[in-house]
């Protein structure tokens, strides 16, 4: 297989998958979402809550969007320095954007900070964002597609401490964080805590957090302790579902970490809402592909056309 044949594959498979990921929610997401309304206890909160889930149905029914909003698409790729088609990648995933904006449909949230113009097809200026990492003696690819929304970049926030702050200063950027923006990004969320030696790994590393599976914890046990006790002190503040009075303002804290100087704390902070439209695609070397984060995503695939095939 040529390189223009592999990125013809690769755009058309993405484009069906983008599609999948805005109209599902990942199988960990929605049974995090079941367990949090169980332990709502309010009337408001319930109703809020069945809410969600009927409009969940509805977008996996009408093959629509699960959130007006479908963001910026973000892509964190692991890639084996192995795999033959490294080269068009960026190209194919840029073609499955456009085409998912027209064909799922996307709304139009691309404007260039200096033309001032939305571009039409959620293309522009470093958009989509690309995340690299390559590993060595590899030769597969793994996609995670994530949907930017604005009210859950909104919270997001990166701060350099003193080490004289102390590690009370993680704690006091990540309630800050989120008492004041995070009610915007309709909660309950999933709160990413990345810690660092300086604003961008920081920043970094917090995106990478929420973008685990929920309830997986830090490979440290005292980061891990740190994550329960966060997720509990968080869901103490009396916040619940899109802000209202509630008990759970948090499906899930995670953090991601470095090594730090010895002169600076750096803890960055972002967030996602309960509409945490997370989809994770594998392709081989020859571009045969798997999908884990949702039961059903082999029969959509196949149900599923992209651009090329209507």
């Amino acid at each position: 297989m040529n390189n223009e044949e592999a990125k013809k594959i690769l755009s058309s498979t993405m484009e069906k998958f983008i599609g999948l990921a805005a109209t599902h929610l990942p199988d960990d997401v929605l049974a995090k979402l079941e367990e949090c309304r169980a332990k709502e206890t309010n009337e408001m909160q319930k109703t809020l809550y069945d809410a969600y889930f009927t409009n969940l149905e509805l977008a996996k029914k009408l093959n629509r969007p699960c959130c007006q909003d479908t963001g910026l698409m973000h892509f964190y790729m692991t890639v084996g320095a192995k795999f033959p088609y490294i080269g068009v990648i960026e190209e194919a995933l840029s073609d499955a954007v456009r085409k998912a904006t027209f064909s799922v449909p996307l709304r139009q949230n691309t404007v260039n900070y200096f033309d001032e113009r939305n571009t039409g097809d959620n293309v522009g200026e470093r958009i989509p964002w690309f995340h690299w990492e390559i590993e060595p003696d590899r030769d597969d690819l793994e996609v995670i597609a994530y949907f930017a929304g604005g009210g859950c970049c909104l919270p997001g926030n990166a701060k350099v401490f003193k080490p004289s702050d102390g590690y009370a200063s993680i704690v006091k950027a990540v309630f800050d964080t989120v008492s004041d923006l995070g009610i915007n990004a309709c909660p309950p969320l999933i709160v990413g805590v990345g810690l660092g030696t300086n604003m961008e790994n920081a920043a970094v590393l917090s995106k990478k957090a929420y973008l685990r599976p929920l309830g997986t914890h830090h490979r440290h046990p005292k980061a891990a302790a740190l994550e329960d006790a966060l997720k509990d002190g968080l869901n103490k503040m009396g916040i619940g579902a899109q802000g209202m009075r509630g008990n759970i303002a948090a499906m899930e804290v995670h953090i991601e970490s470095s090594g730090r100087h010895t002169a600076d704390i750096a803890v960055g902070v972002n967030v996602a809402c309960y509409a945490h439209r997370r989809g994770v695609i594998r392709f081989n070397s020859d571009l045969s592909y798997e999908i884990p984060t949702y039961k059903d995503a082999e029969e959509y695939m196949k149900n599923s056309k992209s651009t090329e095939e209507n």
